[in-house]
C-alpha cells in the first residue's frame, strides 16, 4: 500500500502563492502518475495538475500558467506550486497516486489518496 500526505494548505489572500506538498511511502514511487484534485463543497472533484513517470505535465484550463506541478523521486515527494492565487482556488487539495504511470484525468483511475489539505484564498 502507499500512503500520501499532503501538506502546505492554509490561509492566503487573492493574489498570493502556497506550495503544497505531498510525501508517499514506499519504493515505486517513480514509475506512478500523480494527480492534485481539489474539492469545493457542493462541487465535483477536479483534477487540477498531473505530472506521469517520465515527466510530462497537465494542468487544468483555469490553473494553467499559474501552478506549476512537479516531482522528486529521490525524496518520495510531488509538489504544487500555486501562484496568483485566485478565491476560486479555495477547496481542498487532495495528491492521488495512479499506478499506470501514464496521463489518466478521471479520478477513478487513481489508486491511492491522501487526506486532503484545505486552501483558502481571500478576496
Amino acid at each position: 500500500q502507499v500512503q500520501l500526505v499532503e501538506s502546505g494548505g492554509g490561509l492566503v489572500q487573492a493574489g498570493g502563492s502556497l506550495r503544497l506538498s505531498c510525501a508517499a511511502s514506499g519504493r515505486a514511487f517513480s514509475f506512478y502518475a500523480m494527480g492534485w484534485f481539489r474539492q469545493a463543497p457542493g462541487k465535483q472533484r477536479e483534477l487540477v495538475a498531473a505530472i506521469t513517470s517520465d515527466g510530462s505535465t497537465y494542468y487544468a484550463d483555469s490553473v494553467k500558467g499559474r501552478f506549476t506541478i512537479s516531482r522528486d523521486n529521490a525524496k518520495n515527494t510531488v509538489y504544487l506550486q500555486m501562484n496568483s492565487l485566485k478565491p476560486e482556488d479555495t477547496a481542498v487539495y487532495y495528491c492521488a497516486a495512479d499506478g499506470s504511470g501514464v496521463l489518466r484525468t478521471a479520478p477513478m483511475n487513481f489508486d491511492y489518496w491522501g487526506q486532503g489539505t484545505q486552501v483558502t484564498v481571500s478576496s
